[in-house]
């Protein structure tokens, strides 16, 4: 029992500490690579990727762009000047490489970025999609995504995502817990989504935008950014007791857009407790996180399944 105690107290000091480091964890993140979504789908670029210049304007592959908005994209060139030209249902764009200005419906505009020819795409600052697409567009500092058009986020009750059977899943059920709702009632089965399928909607509730991974001081985490804050989430592996994780409240950032992220440990000592029962000589230490299969997204309000993510870090 005093090892018991002491355990709990010592993951309490451990929360404490690591609490105690938000600007450290928030400042752990390393730049991600830009994305663009399309009605909170995301693009897919064969080659040139959106980037983010050295004036911080985000430009974007507009061929590839335009033509998933139905606009058709044409190409000319005078001598050694190169034209781009974008005509939609309702707009037209006018467009020269190397120059900061573009012809949008007849009318200059400046957008005080160059448009230029990287990979042989041609590359436009972000406002111009707005603009001359007629677009709503914004620039999501956190996750360095480019949103256009709406925010109807899929959900995981769409018909997309296929329900299966617990029965699938029995090699991961040796936790006695892992199956059943903050009710203790039996889910009916279990959806299966990719890191890729982020960001959606978990049924009717929470926007999961994104799961990375992040090191601060040596240290491993796993950290979700979410419309609510800290849902906890199980490493599924199989034929063992799954691994419980809470994020660490103290280390929570709030983004300021609705969203917050959250930093969930990989190493924990909460493994010392199997079904509840405390066991004394397990090396909790030697958990690696590509060991799992799946993490699953124990959601409150979800009551009749459970939703897990392949593990995208195996």
């Amino acid at each position: 029992m005093k090892k018991l105690i002491l355990t709990v107290l010592a993951g309490i000091l451990t929360v404490s500490l690591m609490g105690s480091g938000t600007e450290s964890v928030a400042a752990a993140s390393t730049p991600k690579q830009v994305e663009v979504l399309l009605n909170t789908v995301k693009m897919k670029f064969p080659d040139a990727k959106p980037f983010q210049d050295s004036q911080g304007s985000v430009m974007v592959p507009i061929r590839f762009v335009s033509e998933a908005l139905g606009a058709k994209v044409t190409y000319a060139k005078t001598g050694k000047v190169s034209h781009v030209g974008i005509v939609g249902k309702d707009h037209k764009v006018d467009m020269t490489i190397g120059q900061t200005t573009a012809l949008v419906d007849g009318q200059k505009k400046d957008y005080g970025t160059q448009i230029i020819l990287k990979q042989n795409r041609t590359f436009v600052p972000l406002r111009l999609v707005s603009e001359g697409l007629g677009q709503k567009v914004e620039w999501d500092k956190i996750g360095r995504w480019v949103w256009i058009g709406n925010k109807d986020f899929r959900s995981t009750d769409d018909k997309d995502f296929k329900l299966k059977s617990l029965s699938d899943f029995k090699a991961y059920g040796k936790t006695d817990y892992l199956f059943k709702n903050i009710k203790g009632q039996t889910f009916s089965g279990i959806k299966v989504i990719k890191q890729t399928d982020l960001p959606i909607r978990l049924g009717d509730g929470q926007v999961i935008y994104s799961i990375d991974f992040t090191q601060v001081k040596g240290k491993d985490y796993i950290a979700i950014r979410s419309s609510h804050r800290g849902t906890p989430i199980e490493f599924l592996i199989k034929n063992q007791f799954s691994k419980g994780r809470n994020h660490i409240d103290n280390a929570f950032v709030n983004n300021g857009d609705k969203t917050g992220t959250g930093f969930y440990p990989i190493i924990d000592e909460s493994d010392l407790f199997q079904n509840g029962k405390f066991v004394e000589d397990y090396d909790y230490t030697k958990f690696k996180l590509n060991s799992a299969d799946y993490i699953m997204l124990r959601d409150g309000d979800m009551a009749d399944y459970a939703v897990v993510v392949v593990n995208p870090f195996k």
